[in-house]
């Protein structure tokens, strides 16, 4: 063997062994795709636990308006593992909202997430598969709920106080619903101050810094002609400050 044969070999080697190490996350992670909704098949052994009929209602209302947010997930074989009130919310929504349901889904094709094993032949990873969706949901971000909550709203959905009227469509059920949170959460999605990302400062925050520490100065001595031109306007600069907090404290 030549060097450049055994160098082409220890490359083949570790191409090798980097695939072995992607293959069992994308195992774990599974693939997304779209696949027609009559070809997502039951579960082999049957669902664990009966389907809620009115989240299933809930569920199909929400995805007419803003669509699937999370995909449902099956195996190779195309058999549910996990997202059996969101593929019940789908059969709901073709059957009463025709309308709706090709402007969701075009060409009749539902987003999924395929796991690459036979749920058939292994039922014990099927299990693990919708246990740990269920109890382990994926944790959206204050910005993700507040960007679905918009959407809904703009869809008619309300946030009103009080018992809803009939027909009318509450907002904080739905992001309950479709997030699969308590509303004591969505409640605290929708509550909490905007946090900034990274670097970023906001101009509300930077005032409330700043009010102070001018205040502070104002009680000092001015000593040069810069320092007494400033104290002239500053008392004026604090008041604009003071009443651009206010006005915000109060939108």
């Amino acid at each position: 063997m030549t060097n450049f044969d055994k160098i082409l070999a220890k490359a083949r080697e570790k191409k090798d062994r980097e695939q072995e190490k992607e293959q069992p996350q994308q195992q774990r992670s599974g693939i997304e795709a779209t696949i027609p909704l009559d070809d997502i098949k039951d579960r082999v052994a049957g669902d664990t636990r009966p389907l809620d009929q009115k989240h299933v209602e809930e569920l199909a209302e929400s995805i007419a308006a803003i669509g699937l947010v999370q995909a449902v997930t099956v195996d190779a074989k195309g058999r549910l593992l996990a997202g059996g009130h969101r593929r019940a919310a789908i059969h709901l929504l073709r059957e009463q909202n025709r309308d709706a349901y090709k402007r969701q889904f075009p060409n009749d094709r539902v987003p999924v997430r395929v796991m690459d094993f036979d749920s058939q032949v292994e039922p014990d990873r099927s299990l693990e598969v919708e246990l740990s969706e269920n109890e382990k949901r994926r944790d959206y971000s204050r910005t993700e709920v507040v960007a679905i909550a918009e959407k809904l709203r703009a869809a008619g959905y309300q946030d009103t106080p009080g018992r809803p009227k009939k027909g009318e469509k509450r907002l904080k059920p739905a992001l309950s619903v479709i997030f699969g949170k308590s509303l004591r959460t969505v409640e605290r999605y929708l509550s909490e101050p905007e946090t900034p990302t990274s670097g970023e400062v906001f101009p509300s925050k930077l005032l409330k810094q700043a009010l102070p520490k001018l205040k502070q100065w104002q009680q000092s001595k001015p000593k040069t002609p810069a320092e007494k031109e400033l104290a002239a306007s500053l008392s004026g600069l604090i008041e604009l400050i003071e009443a651009v907090l206010q006005e915000q404290s109060e939108s």
